[in-house]
């Protein structure tokens, strides 16, 4: 069974991040192994009622590449 590298990992946290909050700005922070795969944490900015503000992200990504969580928060 192949795993998924950090690059990879956080390549795919980007894309589903881009998906869900419709923006092409992405700062990857950090990825950090897990037992169960990769975190990936960073911010993203958002329109909230015509003003700009960041989010922050968490993603966990299991070993086979597949997103099992995502929660974000206003900064």
């Amino acid at each position: 069974m192949s795993q998924v590298s950090k690059e990879t990992a956080s390549q795919i946290a980007a894309a589903h991040i881009k998906k869900q909050k419709y923006t092409e700005k992405i700062n990857v922070a950090a990825v950090e192994h897990s037992s169960g795969g990769w975190i990936v944490r960073g911010t993203c900015p958002i329109d909230v009622g015509g003003h700009p503000w960041a989010e922050k992200f968490e993603v966990h990504i299991d070993q086979k590449g597949k997103v099992q969580s995502a929660s974000y928060a206003l900064l």
